[in-house]
């Protein structure tokens, strides 16, 4: 399997990759001519499991070693655009979703560029946290562009082959480090993911649902409500029904047969809105785990509880309910904007 970098060239020299698959071919190198121009562009949409490019937010990677004991280093780049049509900027801040998104799309594309995972194996997100101050998602004139410093642990393999491992990352602007993230997940061959899901449909076969009021849980428009309003609120706390729109084009970018958890972490992103009534708020914490799958063809509740406020920032606990089963559950911290 030969990995390839889309990465940002520098003015001179040449752009390294080194594959650690034990299956994979020597990274290769890409010459670029003394003195041309610096370009950027994407990963390959298919390293981190998108169809569609636009959603691709990851624009390179480079191997390297900050320390001797922690040899699987990496420097990814990501850029965040200043106009995403669903992770739009509001109230002069970016979107605490594109760091999360990121962080995310980190582990596919080491998983598949740098420990050999061939595609087509299904990556099933464990758990993934964050913890940011504000000033990483103020909003400037240009896309905002980060280094995500990322260390690989925990890694796991079966017959040679990966089959999991955790990640921490430190998240840098313009070389200032403003936030701190870990993510982990398992990875699972095609014929085991078949036999262990049965061909589980993937499409909802159910109405979406009556979507919330926007403007409560912090959308410009219905279709990206991810909640029903079936009068589940109460101050404080709430439950709502998760409103499964599987033809969305982004939070289903391709056919899976969950709901995948980009969209629950969403869901627990709008629940902390309705239950506090502050959809101003900026997320600068979360700390969520996932525990069973989603079935797109059940319905599932959403429930939050709200913590104390103090200095600013408030604790709110969402739960993920499916046939009596916990699903994920997510703590979100609620920050007051000081633009």
């Amino acid at each position: 399997m030969q990995t390839h970098a889309f990465a940002v060239h520098e003015p001179s020299g040449n752009v390294e990759v080194h594959s650690r698959s034990s299956i994979g071919t020597p990274g290769i190198t890409l010459p670029t001519a003394p003195g041309s121009p610096a370009f950027t562009t994407t990963v390959p949409r298919e390293f981190v499991h998108r169809a569609a490019v636009a959603e691709v937010l990851l624009t390179g990677w480079t191997a390297v070693q900050e320390r001797e004991e922690e040899p699987d280093a990496f420097v990814v780049r990501a850029q965040w655009p200043r106009g995403h049509c669903l992770f739009a900027q509001a109230g002069g801040y970016q979107d605490p979703m594109l760091l999360i998104e990121s962080v995310r799309q980190i582990g596919a594309l080491l998983a598949h560029a740098e420990y050999g995972v061939p595609f087509g194996h299904q990556f099933l997100l464990r758990d993934l946290s964050f913890t940011a101050v504000p000033d990483l998602f103020r909003a400037t004139p240009t896309p905002t562009e980060v280094e995500l410093h990322t260390c690989c642990r925990e890694v796991t393999r079966r017959g040679g082959n990966l089959t999991g491992m955790r990640y921490e990352v430190r998240v840098e602007v313009a070389g200032v480090p403003l936030a701190t993230a870990s993510a982990a997940f398992t990875c699972i061959a095609p014929n085991v993911y078949r036999r262990l899901r049965k061909g589980r449909p993937t499409g909802a076969d159910r109405a979406a649902g009556a979507p919330l009021d926007p403007a409560t849980v912090g959308r410009s428009g219905a279709e990206h409500v991810v909640l029903t309003d079936d009068g589940g609120a109460a101050a404080g706390r709430g439950s709502w029904g998760l409103r499964i729109d599987s033809t969305h084009p982004i939070f289903f970018d391709h056919p899976v047969d969950h709901v995948p958890g980009m969209v629950l972490l969403e869901a627990a992103r709008q629940s902390a809105y309705a239950a506090t009534g502050r959809p101003d708020a900026l997320i600068t914490g979360l700390s969520s785990t996932f525990t069973n799958y989603a079935e797109l063809d059940a319905p599932c509740r959403v429930e939050a509880v709200t913590g104390a406020s103090a200095a600013g920032e408030t604790p709110v606990q969402i739960t993920g309910v499916q046939g009596g089963r916990s699903l994920f559950t997510a703590g979100i911290t609620l920050t007051t904007p000081t633009r």
